[in-house]
């Protein structure tokens, strides 16, 4: 019989997907054949599974861990935020619908019979399967109909593990506190806890670990230090946007405007480990820095939105200013978009339908589509002659004079535009920056020489880290031994 254990935590960006990434490769360096496995996500930062359909990134980055093709069935019911009340949803790596947050309450019954059929799939022949929750099981204004949560654990009898925040503070409050909110059922279905994000000597905390066990019962399965290898690792939650402002100066500034419906921002992360290369993620409020050497508009999932809110920010005059002392302008996919003279919404995809002026910088037009293209690529860069590796995640078809010097070749078909000067261009393509052949080329075109840097083979050891560690701080007999009755 398949072993499953379930991480759910006391709230968002605790730390879960980390963990369970970390699991994932501990199980998998133990010789175990394991499996990653989330009901529901909420994420702009979707992957294409290595079946052809959207997934969460973490579950990919997962996925990954356990030395396992990724599967749409991995995260069978994906929601991507378009609006502050709306969202797409993506079941079994497909587009569903679309529905507001009080409209999806209604729906999560009908989506139930996807996710026991993904979970059956992802179990099936699997020694292990590590489970991830969304948010919290204490939001009990959603449990009814809950897929993601407690809803799941109890339908597939999985046992779940508690996970506490340390570095936000109130862990004690926030693990003891959702033992008493929660209903006896799912109560019950909590065999332990698992302390995240300690800074200092763990000793001190002891007496802490003893008052969470005599208020709820529930053993610790250990504490967690801070993981630092775990900002190597793609990101899935844009929260952490909010922490990559840095202020180093170094020999090559790139600035990233952070949208309100920014996607796919892990394109970003191997920019970021270059050390010669600052990346200055910008908040709505700031300023695009006049020092940039290269501004990068990146993806979005509502592309008419988000250039509004760039427009109310001030960037489009940033930006003009950047282009006029001979910066470096990239946009990918709706940053793309972004870029043409305008953007086309003939159906009311994104909203009603309209058509709204881009910022100019590409003599292209876009326009939205219903039919969206989610693949996996081979590509080549023109620029530079080099083979490439990506992924397309899109609504919207892009033409226009400017196409005519295409950015990269994307299954022997164009792709793409760059401006007569060669200092604008844009693609669908993510991943783009993955590829440390094309970086260092890149960078040396602007300049500075790239390190050695290998991101694939640095994520892949950050994995290891995580794993080493959590074997020396948690109790993993102990969690892998979980089991439920019945």
């Amino acid at each position: 019989m398949t072993h499953a254990i379930m991480l759910q935590g006391t709230g968002s960006d605790v730390g879960k997907s980390v963990l369970v990434a970390g699991l994932c490769r501990l199980a998998r360096n133990r010789g175990l054949r394991v499996m990653p496995f989330k009901p529901q996500n909420m994420s702009n930062n979707a992957a294409v599974s290595d079946d052809g359909g959207e997934i969460g990134r973490a579950q990919w980055l997962q996925a990954l861990a356990c030395g396992v093709p990724s599967s749409v069935h991995m995260n069978p019911v994906l929601l991507k935020p378009q609006s502050e009340t709306g969202s797409q949803i993506i079941v079994q790596g497909k587009v569903w619908g679309q529905a507001k947050g009080k409209d999806y309450q209604k729906l999560k019954s009908q989506l139930l019979d996807a996710v026991v059929q993904s979970w059956d799939i992802v179990r099936a022949g699997a020694d292990i399967v590590i489970v991830e929750g969304a948010g919290s099981p204490a939001e009990i204004n959603l449990r009814a109909g809950d897929i993601a949560n407690m809803g799941f654990a109890i339908k597939a009898n999985v046992p779940v593990v508690l996970v506490g925040d340390i570095d936000r503070g109130g862990v004690i409050a926030s693990i003891v506190g959702t033992h008493t909110i929660l209903p006896a059922e799912d109560r019950d279905m909590i065999a332990g806890y698992i302390i995240n994000k300690f800074r200092g000597d763990v000793s001190l905390f002891d007496d802490g670990l003893k008052s969470i066990t005599t208020f709820t019962g529930w053993p610790s399965f250990g504490v967690v230090p801070w993981l630092k290898d775990a900002s190597r690792l793609p990101a899935e939650d844009s929260v952490i946007l909010e922490r990559l402002v840095k202020h180093d100066r170094r020999a090559l500034k790139i600035a990233v405007p952070i949208l309100d419906r920014i996607a796919n921002f892990d394109d970003f992360d191997p920019l970021i480990a270059e050390p010669d290369v600052d990346v200055v993620m910008v908040r709505s409020g700031e300023r695009l820095p006049t020092d940039a050497e290269l501004i990068i508009i990146p993806g979005s999932k509502s592309t008419v939105g988000d250039l509004q809110r760039f427009r109310e920010n001030g960037w489009e005059v940033d930006l003009q200013q950047h282009r006029r002392h001979g910066g470096h302008i990239i946009g990918i996919c709706g940053g793309y978009q972004m870029l043409g003279k305008t953007v086309s919404d003939p159906y009311g995809i994104e909203g009603s339908a309209q058509t709204v002026a881009g910022l100019g910088y590409l003599d292209v037009d876009t326009v939205m589509e219903p039919e969206k293209i989610v693949r996996n690529v081979e590509a080549h860069s023109y620029q530079f002659d080099l083979p490439l590796k990506g992924y397309e995640i899109h609504l919207g078809q892009t033409t226009g004079p400017d196409c005519a010097r295409p950015t990269v070749r994307i299954n022997g078909k164009a792709d793409g535009a760059i401006s007569a000067d060669g200092k604008v261009f844009g693609t669908y393509m993510h991943g783009l920056f993955n590829a440390d052949a094309f970086r260092t080329a890149l960078l040396q075109s602007m300049g500075i020489s790239a390190s050695a840097v290998d991101y694939h083979a640095g994520v892949d050891a950050a994995l290891d880290s995580i794993a080493a560690q959590l074997e020396r701080v948690l109790d993993i007999d102990g969690l892998f031994a979980l089991k439920r009755a019945g």
